[in-house]
C-alpha cells in the first residue's frame, strides 16, 4: 500500500505482521517505509498510525535519502563534489560541484594516488616539528575504528585512507598525534603538551574528528 504524506510525498509502504504488540517504522535504503505490527492490526489502522507519526517517518526518510544521495558523491579534502562519468576525458578533474572522471575504477585510482602524494608531503612537513625523530616507515590503508596508528617496536605509522576526504588541517593533526607516540607512548599530560607544541588547536580538531 501507499501513504501519501501532507507534503505530497508519496512513500510505499511494506507490511510485516508479526506476533508482538507495538508497531515498529523503519525507512531502508529502497525508501520504503517497513512496518512491523501487530497479527491483526488492519491497514486502515496502520495508515492512521503512520499519519500520527508522520514527523518522525518523514525525518527517517529524508536521513535514508540523503545517505543514498552520498553513494553519489566524491568527498576530497574537505569538500563533497557530484561524480560525473566521462568517457571521452583523459584524467581526472574538478570545479566547484562536480568530480570528472574517465571511469569508477580511475576515479579510485586518483584518490589512492593522492593519498601516497598528500599524506607523505604533510608527513614530512611534521617531521620538521620534531627535533629527533627515529627512522619511521609510512604506510596507508582504510581503518574502521581509527584515524592512524604508531607502532613504535616497529617504527612504523600508519595512516587511515579516509582522511583525504577531510580538511588538510585534520590530516596534519593526525600525523602530528601519531609522530608524538614516539616519544610518549600513551595519551599522558607529557603526550598532549607535545602534541599542543606542535598543533595548539588539537582540542578542536579532535571534536572534529571526534578522534
Amino acid at each position: 500500500m501507499t501513504y501519501k504524506a501532507s507534503n505530497g510525498l508519496e512513500i510505499e509502504v511494506i507490511v510485516n505482521r508479526k506476533n508482538n504488540k507495538n508497531i515498529y517504522f523503519r525507512v531502508k535504503e529502497d525508501l520504503k517505509l517497513y512496518v512491523n505490527a501487530p497479527m491483526f492490526l488492519s491497514s486502515n489502522s496502520i495508515l492512521k498510525l503512520i499519519k500520527e507519526n508522520e514527523t518522525d517517518i518523514l525525518k527517517m526518510y529524508e536521513k535514508m535519502e540523503d545517505r543514498c544521495r552520498d553513494d553519489d558523491k566524491f568527498w576530497y579534502l574537505g569538500k563533497k563534489y557530484y561524480i560525473e562519468v566521462k568517457e571521452d576525458a583523459d584524467e581526472v578533474t574538478f570545479d566547484d560541484k562536480y568530480v570528472y572522471t574517465p571511469s569508477l575504477k580511475e576515479l579510485d585510482k586518483f584518490y589512492q594516488d593522492k593519498v601516497v602524494e598528500i599524506f607523505t608531503k604533510e608527513v614530512d612537513i611534521a617531521k620538521k616539528c620534531f627535533a629527533s625523530l627515529p627512522e619511521f616507515t609510512l604506510k596507508f590503508r582504510k581503518m574502521r575504528t581509527r584515524w592512524g596508528v604508531c607502532n613504535v617496536t616497529k617504527k612504523t605509522v600508519t595512516l587511515n585512507t579516509e582522511l583525504l576526504k577531510k580538511e588538510v588541517e585534520l590530516l596534519d593533526y593526525v600525523i602530528v598525534h601519531e609522530l608524538c607516540h614516539f616519544f610518549e607512548g600513551n595519551h599522558s599530560k607529557n603526550f598532549w603538551a607535545l602534541v599542543g607544541q606542535a598543533y595548539p588547536n588539537y582540542k578542536e580538531a579532535r571534536k572534529r574528528l571526534r578522534y
